[in-house]
């Protein structure tokens, strides 16, 4: 796991950005702090961070070329078969002079070409530069588990693993007002946009070629979208063929030069991956996180059931409010691009605490996406049946319409969700899709932002039905996995693991998002996966022979950060000047004073309903945006 950057000039003006290189490689230095490496061939540059985890000698540095190679790579990831890989490489007679992932991806490259790519298991985001034609090839990994971003312009491609580095080039950005209505909708900005106009991120499963001031970029790897024939209908096969396939993946995980271990947080899905862990690693180290506040919350008596079962080496992180608290700021400080999922404050903890005694941590990430283990995701299995809730809810409706509406009480949830579900079910499959994803409807972002966006709104609406593809030719329940694994997946719970853990300098590993496991999972049939009784069917039925008894028929339990408290009190002073203040907000010229009056009343008030979220993806920008663009 490591961090890269460069730049490709197409001219001498272009290459005047080459001075930054330097500047823009230490800005990864969170992602790689064991070393750092530059290399200049006048019009091509590539830089290199380096967090060590498969052979940790200096034979590992990058930007690496072997001797008498003609290309040169900075990488950024990991090649889980590049053992098997090296074998079929020496087999042809090439010789290697280290042990790394990296020299054979180099040197697949070198003999293959682009087509390596279909070989590879593994995260990645990697550039390639060819010295004898003056070419380079960049390319993401199939999930979107690593990030990459680039710039182009007549002078000049860059890229980098973050924004704060591809910020380095230049300090003349703008905002992209398209990807800023969005972020207020989905509180994150999924690719290609970016915060920043002109800067984009390379989509999941693509590359790009470039030569002579020319840009080809391909699509080599998409979600499958078998048709109904395609099916594999044997359940029993399928549950074997799932545990032989997720069992071979974290095999291929546990590969590692430095310590390893994995999260635990008491669910199934880390669970079955600490059971197969268990299975070829003695003593594994764990590591879960519990809420002394909220003990509705705490999962810990769980995952020491499993812990206890596989007998791993269990260490439990208990954390109180003010200890989430605390690392707001540092979260804040190391975010490039507006993200506010908030539970990305635990999830830094976690990775900060876990840092402290493995260097690799494996994640159960990726299930509930491709096997159906969301709230939402019932919902939309009743959404499509003719049953007594559909009945139910538009008489409902009324009421809950008035009443209060939050999601820190019970019963003000329950309302939220009866109106979150009657105005949805009254929609088409797209619509609806969008309408459940998002915080805000697009009418309240045209209300916030002073900015008029009529120009861009064909621009935008054809993005979204980019995202929205599968659900415009909707078929059955996976074309809503397959959005969901397109776009939150990558966007959203990816990115957050991302930046939580190479803020802390871990290596986080996700052995649900295999591509095996992923192909295998959308030739599943959807009742495999979600029937009235149970989310995530195959998955729990597949291990329940393994699993603690006590995991199963127990209500899913999604910790809330408790937001609208610190919004109304701890962050109330921060929150009214960057967020409230008219003063601030007229200087700054982007948002509408008057809506954002509007909606500290409705924070302050009894009925605050998604108040909290907004005030809190606005503070996170503007903190943001103090601290990039003022």
């Amino acid at each position: 796991m490591c961090g890269i950057t460069g730049i490709v000039a197409f001219n001498e003006i272009g290459r005047f950005n080459m001075t930054n290189l330097e500047s823009a490689t230490v800005a990864l230095s969170k992602r790689g702090p064991d070393d750092h490496g530059t290399y200049d061939d006048y019009f091509t540059g590539l830089g290199h961070r380096r967090l060590s985890i498969i052979d940790t000698s200096p034979m590992g540095h990058q930007p690496m070329r072997v001797p008498e190679g003609r290309f040169v790579i900075s990488f950024n990831g990991e090649i889980y078969n590049y053992k098997e890989l090296r074998q079929g490489l020496e087999a042809k007679g090439v010789k290697f002079y280290s042990n790394t992932d990296t020299e054979v991806l180099l040197q697949l490259y070198t003999h293959e070409g682009k087509s390596c790519l279909s070989k590879l298991n593994g995260f990645f985001a990697f550039a390639i530069y060819d010295t004898r034609d003056k070419s380079t090839f960049i390319a993401r990994d199939r999930m979107g588990i690593k990030p990459l971003l680039y710039f182009q312009d007549e002078d000049k491609f860059l890229f980098s693993s973050e924004l704060k580095s591809l910020m380095k080039y230049s300090s003349d950005w703008e905002l992209d007002y398209t990807a800023l209505s969005i972020y207020f909708q989905l509180n994150y900005i999924p690719a290609p946009l970016s915060i920043l106009k002109g800067v984009k991120k390379l989509m999941p499963g693509e590359s790009v070629h470039i030569k002579e001031g020319k840009t080809t970029f391909e699509k080599y790897y998409d979600i499958p979208k078998p048709d109904h024939q395609a099916y594999k209908p044997d359940y029993e096969v399928n549950k074997k063929e799932l545990v032989k396939l997720l069992d071979q993946s974290v095999q291929n995980r546990l590969v590692s030069d430095v310590p390893i271990g994995a999260f635990l947080s008491g669910g199934i899905d880390s669970s079955v991956i600490t059971a197969l862990a268990s299975s070829h690693v003695s003593s594994l180290n764990t590591f879960s996180i519990g809420y002394k506040d909220a003990p509705y919350f705490d999962e810990t008596s769980y995952a020491q059931l499993v812990a206890d079962k596989f007998k791993t080496n269990h260490t439990v992180f208990s954390l109180s409010q003010d200890d989430l608290y605390a690392n707001i700021g540092e979260i804040i400080d190391y975010i490039d691009e507006p993200f506010a999922d908030s539970s990305a404050i635990p999830v830094y903890i976690l990775c900060n605490e876990t840092r402290k005694h493995v260097t690799v941590a494996l994640s159960g990430d990726g299930a509930d996406e491709i096997f159906s283990g969301y709230n939402k995701h019932s919902a939309w299995l009743k959404s499509q049946e003719n049953g007594m809730l559909n009945q139910l809810v538009p008489m409902l409706y009324p009421l809950a319409k008035v009443m209060p509406k939050s999601r820190s009480g019970k019963l003000s949830n329950l309302m939220r969700q009866i109106v979150k579900f009657g105005e949805g079910i009254k929609m088409n499959p797209a619509e609806r899709y969008w309408f459940w994803a998002a915080i805000s409807s697009q009418e309240e972002v045209n209300n916030l932002l002073k900015s008029d966006l009529s120009d861009s709104q064909e621009h935008r609406q054809e993005i979204i039905n980019d995202w929205l593809r599968d659900m415009t030719s909707y078929q059955d329940f996976n074309d809503f996995l397959r959005t969901d694994t397109r776009l939150g997946l990558p966007n959203d719970m990816l990115q957050k693991v991302d930046l939580m853990s190479m803020a802390n300098s871990l290596e986080v590993r996700v052995p649900f998002l295999d591509h095996n496991v992923v192909d295998f999972a959308f030739h599943i049939p959807p009742e495999q996966k979600i029937d009235q009784g149970m989310r995530k069917k195959i998955l729990q039925d597949a291990f329940r022979h393994i699993l603690p008894k006590q995991l199963y028929k127990r209500p899913k339990k999604g910790f809330e950060v408790p937001l609208l408290d610190w919004l109304k009190k701890g962050l109330k002073s921060d929150v009214d000047k960057y967020v409230f203040d008219r003063d601030y907000l007229e200087a700054q010229n982007i948002f509408n004073p008057q809506t954002l009056t509007q909606l500290r009343k409705k924070l302050h008030s009894i009925n605050p309903g998604d108040a909290h979220a907004k005030v809190w993806a606005l503070y996170v920008f503007q903190k943001w945006h103090e601290k990039y663009l003022s």
